[in-house]
């Protein structure tokens, strides 16, 4: 057998037992605040129908969607003009049919469409799975990472925006990070575009915005002016930016248009709903844009404080997109946390409980033979008691045996040996405290279980 290199691909990663209880510790505070709200859960395959995902994430997104060969001989069906011609789209829809999910909304709206007749609507589900994205890799931008959604579809109604504001902070204020919401709505990015004349370009200006607190105008400046924006519409917007403290009533006072003005009475709705205290850390942004194509009113964008690394969730109002699967007139509204981020920040930020990859909490000591079998009994017995346990699988030397102990980070030991057996007592030793006592097999379960509360 030939030897391969052990490596993984760009923007990949392993996650060893330590990082998982960590993500877990995440997903599981996530999932209990979304069933406070109601919601279900939902899982959709990691494969779509390459037709299902793309031209539903702008010019941008669709370049960075992984593409999947076709099984068995993809040549075979290759067109091969297309090849010829350097037409790589068309090449593309020849040799593969299929690609790796891009995020977890256009599968959710294709489920939708799919089983609409089975739904109950509005139709509330999350879902916590890992998405692709063919990008560059750095510093909290990965290849492969876990998206947790919330979606709300079949309704227009806005409370539902505000229900989701509160999911986000509820949900980060149950892993301790303070977070700032900016809220912005599409309609409003619609007026301006009206407002500099430049409506038939408002999908260049939304990607460039997208970019703005990456790049700054500076950067987005030269895209703009290569999608066609006159220097005069360039020169206003740089204007309109400068001032990013925007208020909806000076807004209104700006955009003279029925588009604009529609996205600042949803948002001024938004904000009617959220008790005062709610209020603190959401903020209007004009310039926020969120450059996928699908949204179509209020969006969201959520960055943590105390740490640069972007954004850790984002999301908004998407009206119709059930319609591309056969089921039009169906609105819906969605935020996403970005798991691996929210990981790297409380990591950065030393959020994490102490001890929070723990997985045992009593480690048995293998004597072999009689004691390996009665030792085997207790833990048994303590499993059953809700005690999280195991025995060195080898009877080796016990300083090799505490030594593991102590590398895992098990606080209890238990040691039944010979004499304890006889004795109908057992050896517990505190791992941190390093007290060993005899006591009775009660006597340790009670010890065992007080000092773990307390700890």
């Amino acid at each position: 057998m030939t030897k391969v290199k052990a490596a993984i691909p760009k923007g990949m990663r392993d996650f060893g037992p330590a990082e998982m209880a960590r993500r877990n510790y995440i997903i599981a505070r996530l999932r209990q605040i979304f069933e406070r709200f109601g919601y279900l859960p939902l899982e959709t395959p990691a494969m779509e129908k390459l037709e299902t995902l793309t031209g539903k994430y702008g010019e941008e997104g669709d370049k960075l969607i992984f593409k999947v060969l076709n099984s068995g001989d993809f040549l075979k069906k290759a067109d091969l003009e297309a090849l010829e011609t350097g037409n790589l789209t068309r090449l593309t829809r020849s040799i593969a049919e299929k690609g790796l999910r891009y995020d977890l909304t256009i599968p959710f709206a294709r489920y939708v469409a799919m089983n609409q007749g089975r739904i109950t609507f509005p139709f509330r589900r999350y879902q916590i799975q890992a998405v692709w994205r063919a990008d560059r890799p750095q510093k909290g931008r990965y290849r492969e990472f876990v998206q947790c959604d919330v979606d709300v579809i079949g309704s227009a109604g806005l409370i539902s925006e505000a229900e989701l504001i509160q999911i986000y902070q509820m949900a980060f204020a149950s892993l301790n990070m303070g977070i700032r919401i900016r809220v912005n709505n599409r309609k409003i990015l619609e007026g301006l575009a009206a407002y500099l004349g430049v409506e038939d370009q408002f999908s260049a200006l939304a990607v460039a915005l997208d970019k703005l607190d990456k790049m700054g105008m500076a950067g987005i400046r030269p895209e703009l002016a290569a999608r066609g924006l006159v220097p005069k519409a360039i020169e206003e917007l740089e204007r309109l930016i400068e001032k990013r403290s925007w208020s909806l009533d000076q807004l209104a006072e700006l955009l003279d248009n029925e588009c604009g003005q529609e996205g600042i009475r949803e948002l001024r709705k938004i904000f009617s709903f959220l008790p005062e205290a709610d209020r603190n850390n959401v903020e209007f942004d004009l310039t926020l844009a969120r450059g996928l194509d699908y949204y179509t009113g209020t969006i969201f964008e959520v960055t943590a404080e105390g740490v640069e690394i972007g954004s850790v969730g984002g999301g908004g109002r998407y009206d119709n997109l059930t319609g591309v699967f056969g089921l039009p007139g169906m609105s819906g509204v969605g935020i996403s946390f970005g798991l691996d981020r929210i990981y790297d920040v409380m990591e950065e930020l030393e959020l994490f409980p102490k001890n929070i990859e723990v997985a045992s909490q009593v480690l048995f000591i293998n004597f072999g033979a009689e004691a390996e079998v009665k030792s085997f009994e207790m833990l048994s017995r303590f499993r059953l008691l809700g005690l999280r346990c195991e025995i060195y699988p080898d009877a080796v030397k016990i300083k090799k045996q505490m030594k593991y102990a102590n590398a895992r980070g098990i606080p209890f030991v238990i040691m039944l040996g010979e004499e304890e057996i006889q004795s109908a007592m057992v050896q517990l030793k505190d791992m941190q405290s390093g007290s060993q006592d005899l006591m009775t097999e009660a006597d340790a379960l009670e010890k065992i279980q007080v000092s773990l509360k307390t700890r």
